[in-house]
């Protein structure tokens, strides 16, 4: 896999970062062995988790999926070669959530034993805490920062103008700024209306403020859980409408011509897009992560792309369509 930078950092990461919401509570600890390696036998070196992971599953009281990866990096041997990002803000048992300093030096540290390692290279703010002040919550990030703790920071579920109000607090502070930004993406476009809280989408506005201060996008959520191509999972109610009917055309037009499948097509328009948006691919077989990863092979043409991309624009009229 090629490399990226991390916002104006020094840290690179793979084109494609490891989803593991469900790595060591749905998914065992061999097949989440499995999936970890396979991801690293085919370049792979950035992991994404969250302290809470998987606390709203029976039977899980979050901590999980760090346990695991904090166990297979041990076994493995390989914590300089990966990239490791986790989070803090949600609740779950025995944390109180939110972005006080206090809050995140605990739950930090919580992270750093169950990740068996000294440093957590992204820790993303989880979502907005509107009840600590910005000089609080990005102070202790630097903090972090200045122990040795944490190597960058990141914000995920956060609006835009909240990010560029935290990075002008640390500017001005001379503190550690968000260099990364997580939020909910895919290939078709919300309804107007449609929330997601407590989750962001990535929008118009957050592609030209990340081009314009040299910041890096992720993007979960990119395949809605299977929607595009199960018949058992209809597209989500938010995304659903005759916008999303024509966009699925299109994707399959695309998907025809390339002779590959929705989803890698998918994954294929966020890494050829501006900016480009680092996918986070997941699965509970290794199949399913297989397909994710051969999209490194695809590439669209420029034609494709404004096809996928004018797709439901009422001003526009698809040519290829007749």
């Amino acid at each position: 896999m090629e490399m990226i930078k991390l916002g104006q950092t020094k840290i690179e990461v793979s084109e494609l970062c490891l989803g593991t919401d469900s790595i060591g509570s749905k998914i065992d600890h061999e097949t989440s062995f499995q999936i970890m390696d396979f991801y690293r036998e085919r370049g792979g070196n950035f992991i994404d988790t969250a302290n809470f992971y998987a606390s709203w599953l029976p039977g899980c009281r979050g901590g999980e999926s760090e346990s695991m990866i904090g166990a297979w990096l041990t076994e493995r041997g390989n914590r300089d070669q990966m990239v490791i990002a986790s989070k803090v803000a949600f609740d779950y048992p025995g944390c109180d959530g939110g972005l006080s300093a206090a809050e995140i030096e605990r739950e930090c540290e919580k992270s750093l034993k169950r990740l068996r390692t000294d440093r957590i290279d992204l820790y993303y703010a989880h979502r907005d805490d509107f009840a600590t002040p910005l000089e609080e919550t990005m102070a202790v990030f630097d903090r972090l920062i200045r122990a040795g703790k944490v190597r960058v920071i990141g914000a995920s579920n956060l609006n835009v103008w909240r990010i560029a109000e935290a990075n002008s607090i640390s500017q001005a502070n001379d503190w550690a700024r968000y260099s990364v930004v997580e939020q909910r993406h895919t290939y078709l476009r919300p309804r107007h209306g449609a929330n997601f809280d407590p989750q962001i989408c990535i929008t118009e506005d957050l592609k030209d403020f990340a081009i314009k201060r040299g910041v890096t996008l992720i993007a979960y959520s990119i395949l809605l859980r299977g929607a595009y191509t199960r018949d058992d999972r209809p597209i989500p109610t938010h995304y659903a409408g005759p916008d999303a009917e024509q966009r699925i055309a299109a994707l399959r037009h695309v998907a025809k011509e390339v002779g590959a499948t929705l989803n890698q097509v998918i994954i294929t328009w966020m890494r050829q897009g501006e900016p480009v948006v680092i996918p986070i691919i997941a699965g509970s077989r290794i199949q399913q992560l297989q397909e994710n990863i051969e999209a490194l092979n695809l590439k669209l043409t420029e034609q494709q792309m404004v096809t996928l991309n004018t797709a439901g624009n009422p001003d526009v009229r698809e040519s290829w369509l007749r």
